[in-house]
């Protein structure tokens, strides 16, 4: 009515408008009010078209929490009526929901997408070739990945919705020179499993009080994913599928910021850059500068609202697993932004100043730094894409790291070196052989010590002058500079413990001569005789664990022999494992297939021997040779283990050595008949409840009978004293404090804890390699320790692995906890009765990806007590 009005008073009414403009410019002015109108009503149209997420779920953001489900109905809402957004789905979680992210950027730029996609890699040199003019810079925002902090999956939903409507046109702008990438949900399962326990504590109305049952989430809590894994400390590792699928998308784009959503306690204002100390010596100084930019911008809206936040504490840019600091490792502006919320606060919670924390309060904050972010970016565009730029360049052909080369000695057990090159694959880090044999100094993995060292023809080189050297001297330093010994995680992760190689940290650069590939050290290969007496196979890696777990679960009956031998002119080792025909009569033709394909498909070096008599050792009828059983294990989880212990072990079970295991609940455990089962595995935990005088006794009576017990962290000292187990804490000493600890400020009380601590440091281990339990492992072993809670020798029974003194190699710990930790017990085997008990006082599966530490648990399974 408005336009035809206008263009009413424009023809009908000449004579009027001629008094005070020329013909020609009257023409002129009624087209550019056309276009005008024309453009007014179009909006108005889409944005009657577009609607925000109050308007197409029903109700006000904030009301309730938007399931998976209906989060993807609106995205895909957005994505059909605005030309802004397109979405992608790019895997899918243990649950089979979807994971799915979202491109936001203008028109224009989504016709070009993949050539502004390939530009930015050419920038990081991963991608060969001269990029076009056509940049922009890329921001990423990652929602949820802990699954009860729910409020950012909620502001994902608004923050898209306010930067493609049509009548807002500043975000309009910033999409013209920004890509946008969202990541609604990272962890849908976790997120599913917190909601959907709320809405059934939720009655008639929200009851903000801190002690009603909403706002007490029962194990294992909706943090985690299915397998339990916090999957903020799997960015590096990437164990869990819903990291690889991620990192796939994430190294096809490399984007210049990224921001990573939480939630923290309720009781604390809302946290957002610069980050805490310690940063890792590789962060750049523009990356410490643009963070502190991006901050300055959120103090801007904050402080027009007198909303309460604070910067600079508790969380650091330091151990690489995180979603701030791997981006950051990759050139990225890396941050966490943490709201005030997580699983307590519910959809309302009083505090204790008198206000209620609501989660459409939640939702606003974090919507609120995310459009900032947007904005900075904008507006720094071209100068974010030229430091990116100067970040791949340096570590390019200026590399900044202390160590310039790593060296992986090429006679190292092969299936290891295939593990951490498989790795490295994944992360596009660039590697191969020496050319010639020379002499120089570097630091000796094996022994912590820089020294005169002779890198050989044919060892692997891994420099740290490529586009991911970055990544390389993160991976690969022997020991991390701390600024600040005050950090929130480990404090170290280098790969050769981490894989179990031996190698060098070199000061000097030398360049490759030859590629190679992982596949060059994982080739399978059969020998001997077609129809054999029987299969022989080195113990010596988890892929000869998997190949056993395989073949047992189809019903091939193994043995193992408990002393090396020779035979054919072929030398094995303990833990070998021989298959004899004779024992497998009851599958017929079936057993060489099955044997042979098991081979196959683990790439395993097989032979075949015509005999049973062997040169040296101990012939395949002797008692030297131990039959394994087919072993029916089951793990205790729920109320009173560690979650997270739990979730390592069960994914080690169900993913990694993928033999069966049956999960049972604490709850159920005076129920279950444990004759049952052959291995009875505890996580880490404190059983309250659980471990009653009548729950011991129980578990103890079934290991005199025969069992195999393992125990991890602080099972064993639950078990310490009670009912026959040997396993018993060491003690600081006490001591009566001097003069001066008396004195000391009461400010310095967080830095005197933390020196009887270990937050997560490797330790060099003895190792009794006769025992079953390290089989397949040298006379040392390097162990990550994650605490410092020490352990004393077994008086009667096996201290398998064992820390001596000066056994610190690697990250932060502290002076008493090192004079804590020297000689004690980290590994161990007792005799109970007819019954073993296996001690992990170290977690040799911790976050899944420590790989040197899981035949352990596997030699514990198949091979102890036999």
């Amino acid at each position: 009515m408005v336009f035809y009005a206008v263009l009413n008073i424009g023809y009908d009414q000449p004579n009027l408008l001629s008094q005070f403009i020329s013909k020609d410019l009257m023409n002129k002015t009624l087209s550019i009010i056309t276009i005008f109108l024309i453009s007014f009503f179009a909006v108005q149209t889409a944005t009657a078209q577009l609607q925000s997420p109050d308007e197409f779920l029903g109700y006000e953001l904030g009301e309730r929490w938007t399931q998976h489900h209906s989060v993807l109905n609106y995205l895909q809402h957005v994505v059909e009526e605005s030309e802004f957004v397109t979405l992608h789905h790019y895997g899918e979680t243990y649950q089979n929901r979807k994971l799915v992210y979202l491109i936001v950027t203008s028109p224009e730029n989504h016709e070009h997408i993949d050539e502004i996609r390939l530009n930015n890699l050419k920038l990081t040199g991963l991608e060969q070739g001269e990029p076009t003019e056509r940049k922009k810079g890329i921001v990423w925002l990652s929602y949820n990945i802990h699954g009860n902090e729910t409020s950012s999956s909620e502001a994902a939903m608004r923050t898209l919705h306010e930067l493609v409507r049509p009548d807002r046109t500043e975000p309009n702008e910033w999409l013209k020179n920004t890509v946008v990438i969202m990541d609604p949900m990272l962890n849908p399962d976790g997120r599913e499993r917190y909601v959907n326990w709320f809405n059934n504590m939720l009655g008639a109305e929200v009851n903000p009080a801190p002690e009603s049952r909403e706002h007490e989430e029962p194990w294992p809590g909706g943090r985690s994913n299915h397998y339990l894994f916090d999957l903020n400390r799997d960015w590096a590792w990437q164990v869990q599928k819903e990291s690889q699928q991620r990192y796939e998308i994430y190294r096809q784009w490399f984007p210049h910021i990224h921001v990573d959503y939480h939630e923290q306690s309720y009781t604390a204002p809302y946290y957002f850059a610069p980050a805490a100390e310690p940063f890792h010596k590789s962060i750049t100084d523009w990356q410490r500068e643009f963070q502190t930019t991006i901050g300055e911008n959120h103090m801007r809206y904050f402080d027009d609202e007198h909303w309460l936040y604070f910067t600079r504490e508790r969380f650091d840019l330091f151990y690489p697993a995180y979603g701030d600091t791997w981006p950051t490792y990759h050139g990225a502006i890396g941050m966490t932004y943490e709201m005030p919320g997580h699983s307590r606060a519910g959809l309302a919670i009083e505090k204790a100043e008198g206000d209620t924390l609501t989660l459409k309060n939640r939702i606003l904050q974090h919507h609120t730094t995310g459009i900032s972010t947007v904005e900075v970016a904008s507006e720094n565009s071209e100068r974010m894409i030229e430091e990116f730029e100067a970040f791949f360049a340096r570590s390019q052909n200026n590399s900044d790291s202390h160590y310039k080369t790593f060296v992986v000695k090429a006679d190292n057990n092969s299936d290891h070196i295939h593990s951490l090159l498989s790795y490295l694959d994944t992360k596009q880090v660039r590697y191969g052989t020496a050319g010639s044999s020379q002499t120089t100094e570097g630091y000796d993995y094996s022994t912590g010590e820089r020294s005169s060292v002779i890198v050989e023809e044919g060892d692997i080189l891994i420099s740290a002058y490529q586009p991911q050297g970055n990544i390389v001297r993160v991976f690969f330093e022997p020991d991390p500079e701390l600024a600040d010994s005050l950090t929130y995680d480990i404090t170290t992760w280098e790969g050769h413990y981490r894989f179990g190689l031996d190698g060098y940290a070199l000061e000097s650069r030398i360049d490759p001569v030859m590629d190679i590939s992982a596949g060059d050290f994982r080739q399978g290969q059969f020998t001997g005789t077609e129809t054999p007496y029987a299969y022989i196979l080195r113990w010596q890696s988890m892929d000869d664990a998997r190949f056993l777990a395989h073949i047992t679960k189809k019903g091939v009956k193994t043995r193992f022999s408990r002393v090396p031998f020779e035979i054919e002119e072929e030398s094995y080792g303990k833990g070998s494992l021989v298959i004899p025909r004779e024992n497998n009569r009851h599958l017929g033709g079936r057993f060489d297939e099955l044997v042979l394909k098991a081979a196959e498909k683990y790439q395993r070096k097989l032979h075949g021997t015509s005999s049973g008599f062997v040169t040296t050792g101990s012939d395949f009828g002797s008692a030297n040779l131990r039959f394994i059983d087919k072993p029916k294990v089951a793990v205790l989880i729920g109320e009173g283990t560690s979650s997270l212990n739990a979730g390592e072990i069960w994914h080690f079970f169900d993913h990694q050595l993928k033999y069966p295991a049956t999960m049972l609940h604490t709850t159920s455990l005076m129920r279950v008949d444990l004759n049952d089962y052959d291995v009875l595995v505890l996580p880490s935990g404190s059983y309250t409840n659980i471990f009653t005088d009548e729950a011991i006794e129980k578990i103890s009576a079934w290991t005199r009978d025969g069992g195999t017990l393992i125990s991890f962290g602080e099972a064993s000292q639950q078990l310490a004293g009670r009912n026959g187990f040997q396993i018993q804490r060491k003690l600081e000493p006490a001591e009566e404090p001097g003069i001066e600890e008396k004195l000391q400020p009461y400010g310095e009380r967080t830095r005197r804890a933390v020196s009887s601590r270990t937050s997560g440091s490797i330790f060099r281990l003895t190792m009794d390699n006769t025992h079953p339990l390290a089989f397949g492992y040298g006379e040392t072993y390097f162990s990550l320790k994650n605490n410092a809670n020490a352990f004393q020798f077994l008086d009667s029974g096996w201290n398998v692995g064992t820390v001596r003194e000066d056994g610190h190699i690697s990250g932060f710990a502290g002076y008493k906890a090192k004079e804590l930790l020297e000689n004690t017990l980290s590994f161990g085997v007792q005799q109970h009765g007819s019954g073993q008990v296996v001690y992990f006082t170290d977690n040799p599966l911790f976050r899944g990806f420590w790989e040197n530490g899981k035949l352990l648990v596997a030699n514990a399974v198949f091979f102890v007590g036999k």
